[in-house]
């Protein structure tokens, strides 16, 4: 069995990305290892067909966590049994590509964003200097990869001459409880954001929004602006409208979205990284079978185009939010066309026909 170890530096049990990525190569006969972070406050890990792994650190966040880690994760690939190393994202690429060097190991690159331009990337000089400075020197050395969509794809070939393959973030097809279509007017349930409570996500506009919302909004995540978000809900005085339930694990997510009446997707149009990206929330929410509140960047609004699945706003101000949310609770026809279209579209974006595309780019690695 081929064996392909992969990189991470986050907590494994809530990446449903990866745990997709690494079940269904090694259902294909692929021997896979995924390898991320324990921090202070992890749980036990979570079951999962493959093998995980995960390194105690430290210092959790700023340049010292991403020092130790890469030190330790370094050290750790020099002596794991292993044909392929695969980067996930620039915050892991060193480590492996000194590794795949030293042990003349293929090594591939998978890039879940645009990394460079990620919001607290673009915002901070000597930050942003270090990560391209990281990009420029590794990126052009990994000359097999695969991307989440079109823009990325594109960029990279701009930059670096590279050619990478497209695998999006498409959840697993399963089936769900609810398909009748109601009124949002009479539905018990409430708005739901799911994803990392990071900056540049909109919830300094999400949260005053809701002061003029009939409605409930329960956030599903954490992230480096959690203490924000909830300093957020008591000036606004949003304590019973605006609930935080902290990090949940995606088998829990897949029973709680459908439940809701619909979701929330939206960033700030700073940095490319926010202004091309498609999120995996976005394909969560279809899965579920709930409308979406969406932001019109390119590649949400060339989905929406094909699947009408969401209303649309042109920007994340106060006001605009409120409108679109009390438009998708107060529309009854709006609303059920959506929701309608939500089921239908599931039969195309769905992991089961995402991953040939991962399966056939495997296979070539291989051949």
């Amino acid at each position: 069995m081929r064996k392909i170890t992969f990189t991470v530096t986050n907590d494994l049990n809530y990446d449903q990305r990866m745990q997709r990525i690494c079940g269904s190569l090694q259902t294909a006969g692929y021997n896979v290892k995924l390898i991320g972070v324990k921090r202070k406050k992890s749980t036990e890990l979570s079951t999962q067909i493959f093998e995980q792994k995960r390194i105690k650190i430290w210092f959790e966040k700023g340049f010292l966590f991403y020092a130790e880690y890469n030190f330790k994760l370094f050290f750790y690939l020099l002596f794991c049994k292993t044909d392929v190393f695969c980067a996930i994202d620039l915050d892991t690429i060193i480590p492996n590509y000194i590794a795949s060097i030293l042990r003349r190991k293929i090594r591939v690159y998978d890039a879940h964003e645009l990394f460079t331009e990620l919001n607290e990337v673009v915002n901070n000089k000597s930050v942003k200097w270090f990560w391209n400075k990281v990009e420029s020197y590794a990126m052009p050395k990994f000359r097999d990869g695969y991307t989440v969509n079109k823009f990325i794809k594109d960029e990279f070939e701009r930059r670096y001459k590279v050619d990478y393959e497209i695998v999006r973030n498409i959840p697993v097809y399963q089936p769900i409880r609810q398909t009748v279509f109601s009124s949002p007017l009479g539905a018990r349930g409430n708005l739901i954001y799911q994803g990392a409570v990071n900056f540049g996500r909109g919830f300094e506009q999400l949260i005053p929004a809701m002061k003029n919302v009939n409605a409930e909004l329960h956030i599903y995540g954490i992230g480096n602006f959690y203490t924000q978000v909830e300093i957020l809900i008591k000036e606004n005085n949003l304590e019973n409208k605006v609930k935080l339930f902290g990090a949940t694990l995606p088998k829990d997510l897949k029973e709680i979205t459908p439940t809701a009446i619909f979701g929330i997707t939206i960033f700030e149009a700073k940095g490319l990284n926010q202004y091309y990206s498609l999120a995996n929330r976005f394909f969560d929410y279809i899965m579920a079978g709930i409308p979406q509140i969406c932001v019109n960047y390119p590649e949400y609004k060339i989905l929406n185009d094909e699947f009408d699945i969401a209303v649309m706003v042109d920007n994340i101000e106060v006001e605009t939010l409120t409108n679109a949310i009390n438009i998708l609770l107060t529309d009854e026809i709006l609303y059920n066309r959506l929701k309608q279209n939500c089921i239908a579209a599931r039969e195309k974006l769905n992991w089961q026909n995402e991953e040939k595309k991962l399966l056939s780019f495997w296979k070539n690695i291989f051949t």
